[in-house]
């Protein structure tokens, strides 16, 4: 093949792949399966490879992940990004019409435009002659960040406008898209559920995720979490191309972007209420969360007249759902002592159905969040889901108060050893307790260790490891290796079947992975990932444990915080003592193997049960050969191994991402 002949095919396999693109993203329809997409991509960039100066910063090939930021660019914006005045109920959106038709000429003819509120990160895009040359954050209206190459990852976003004899006029000169990132609900759930899995925090909402990964300074961090974006406004220096609000939905629709089909016009104020009480039930099937509707003067040239008051522009306004929220009362407040001493104040509530499931405890963050919101055992309180994920006090009702509530005052003393409670940092709003030998963090570390994460000792869960520790029995998380069935037997809570078993467990884990280890110690902001990432980085625990926070820190997913809290638990005398202990019992973390091995380069996904091994041993063999383990099923992915009982939805996704199905026979076979 020729340059010339190279040329034409690149130019068709940029329109074949961007037609694609455009349905699939924004008709929501497929015109091919996603393995052939990815082959046409594949073509395309080896071509571009064999003659680099026919690539285009517009080719689909650039849809990639750059390298590092160092920060992010002020950019003013062209016109202010406002924000909008919300109103609550028929009465506030009459009002409203009332002073905006006293605005205009008598008997002027108001139409209304409403779309779903999505709950995102604001952005403008800007477009030259169809190229998309920069993306900017909302900012303070005025200015926002310039983050183009975190928005070029996301694939609703065309890099170039569609080219459509309707509206050709956006193909020249400057056109901005203005919309909203936001993440859905599902891809939400399922990177929590992922995080879970790698013991690391969990995000609160959809809406904070996608704002805080637009704004991470790694590309490649974005092009990782899925992100949409939803356009809502088509901006031109000449207002007379975008006459109608309704206009520009059709015309972004059609010049490549996703927004709402179900955007309507509107003619009174009935119609916007009767759209608002559709969407306050539809509102829950919608794929992203939204607390309400936008309703606008349809009209831009009426709505330009309309002008600005304050912050907000006039011809437009915010109609606010009520939350998911219930009232209930706090029985009492307590404080929990975590196994890093952290000391959470902890409501306990009267039994209250919200968003489907039964609280009966919140989470009070810590003494300051009490103080600041005033809540006080006794009180009615104003309960919702933090991204409808953690059980949240918003508010006490103080006006149902009686004298009896009694306020808060957190205890100087940890409730469960007695020990003065400290604050390391002046910063710092948490107490913690310093008690190593806090019978709430010594029963919680070892809890930890044997958990299914970690050890995966069968039968140590909460209650028998505090009868242990009450019985005297062990103190540390080594000393489950001195136990025998005949000291465990005499407790209350075993039998000889269950002491057996419970032994032969423990004493089966003596060798266990690195990774395993390191995540067992229970290191303050250690997840699972990050303990495979330093097993693999420094491969023994020797290495690890006098590594400097530098060599530390260089390691991919592992910040200075990190490095810093993994330098002070080594460097701790009382975590000395645990690992000579450890040793001198004859446990020990196996070195991890040279980096290769026959299933290098692969991925793997295990879908069902496999009647040879667990779901952790599986991944432990692949990791020792050299492979990676994955927990969900993307397009990079090698190998889905099918047992019993598998997913159907993993099945389909292989299907359409083209990965090869395993049994578990063909799975042992590739093993041995």
């Amino acid at each position: 093949m020729n340059k010339q002949q190279a040329a034409d095919r690149i130019s068709k396999l940029r329109d074949l792949i961007n037609d694609y693109r455009y349905h699939y993203h924004v008709l929501d329809e497929s015109t091919m399966s996603e393995a052939a997409a990815d082959s046409l991509k594949h073509e395309l960039s080896q071509l571009e490879t064999e003659y680099p100066d026919l690539i285009t910063a517009d080719s689909p090939s650039q849809r990639v992940a750059g390298a590092l930021t160092e920060s992010f660019t002020s950019v003013q914006h062209s016109s202010r990004m406002l924000s909008l005045n919300d109103v609550f109920d028929q009465a506030e959106v009459s009002a409203w019409r009332d002073r905006i038709t006293k605005l205009l000429p008598p008997d002027t003819k108001i139409e209304y435009f409403a779309d779903i509120k999505m709950d995102g990160l604001a952005c403008a895009l800007i477009y030259e002659d169809g190229l998309l040359v920069r993306g900017i954050t909302r900012g303070d209206g005025y200015a926002g960040e310039d983050v183009t190459a975190n928005i070029r990852t996301i694939d609703s976003i065309p890099l170039h406008l569609r080219s459509t004899s309707q509206y050709k006029q956006f193909l020249t000169g400057r056109t901005e898209v203005r919309g909203e990132i936001v993440m859905y609900k599902q891809d939400f759930d399922n990177l929590n559920a992922e995080r879970l899995k790698q013991g690391k925090s969990l995000f609160a909402n959809p809406r904070n995720t996608a704002a805080g990964t637009i704004r991470q300074l790694d590309p490649q961090l974005v092009a990782s979490r899925k992100l949409y974006f939803r356009a809502y406004d088509l901006l031109r220096d000449q207002p007379r191309d975008v006459p109608t609000n309704a206009f520009a939905y059709q015309a972004l629709r059609d010049l490549g972007f996703l927004s709402n089909p179900d955007a309507k016009v509107l003619h009174s104020v009935e119609d916007i209420m009767q759209y608002v009480n559709t969407w306050e039930v539809k509102r829950q099937d919608l794929p992203f969360n939204t607390d309400g509707l936008v309703v606008k003067v349809n009209d831009r040239e009426q709505y330009a007249n309309l002008g600005v008051a304050g912050k907000a522009p006039r011809a437009a306004i915010a109609y606010k759902y009520a939350a998911e929220q219930a009232t209930t009362k706090v029985k009492d407040i307590f404080v929990s002592i975590g196994r890093t001493g952290a000391a959470t104040p902890v409501a306990m509530l009267e039994a209250v159905l919200i968003a489907g499931s039964t609280v009966q405890m919140a989470t009070l963050h810590n003494e300051s969040e009490v103080l600041r919101k005033d809540i006080r055992v006794g009180d009615t309180v104003i309960v919702h889901k933090a991204g409808d994920i953690i059980p949240e006090v918003v508010e006490p009702l103080v006006t149902l108060r009686d004298g009896s509530e009694k306020p808060f005052k957190m205890p100087t003393n940890c409730p469960e050893c007695n020990t003065k409670l400290v604050k390391y940092k002046l910063e710092d709003v948490v107490w913690r307790c310093p008690n190593e030998s806090c019978p709430s963090r010594a029963w919680k570390r070892i809890e930890h260790f044997a958990s299914k994460s970690a050890l995966d000792i069968e039968g140590l869960g909460e209650k028998n490891v505090i009868a242990l520790i009450d019985s005297g029995l062990v103190s540390d998380q080594a000393d489950i290796y001195t136990l025998t069935a005949d000291k465990v037997i005499n407790l209350d809570r075993f039998a000889e079947v269950s002491a057996n078993k419970l032994v032969k467990s423990i004493q089966s884990k003596t060798k266990p992975t690195l990774a395993r280890f390191i995540y067992g110690l229970g290191i303050r902001h250690i997840g699972t990932q990050t303990a495979i990432d330093l097993s693999k980085a420094f491969r023994t625990i020797e290495d690890i444990s006098t590594a400097t926070i530098n060599m530390l820190s260089d390691v991919d997913g592992v910040g200075d915080i990190v490095a810093e809290s993994v330098v002070e638990w080594f460097a701790e005398p009382r975590n000395q003592k645990l690992l000579a202990k450890f040793k001198d019992l004859g446990v020990w973390p196996q070195p991890v193997k040279s980096v290769g091995g026959k299933l290098a380069g692969m991925k793997f996904v295990v879908t069902g049960s496999l009647e040879s091994m667990d779901r952790e041993s599986a991944a432990e063999k692949i990791r020792a050969l050299g492979g990676d383990f994955q927990s969900s099923l993307g397009k990079d992915t090698t190998y889905l191994v099918v047992g019993q009982n598998d997913g159907a939805s993993k099945l389909t996704k292989a299907a359409a991402y083209g990965t090869k199905q395993l049994t578990e026979t063909e799975f042992l076979e590739l093993l041995a």
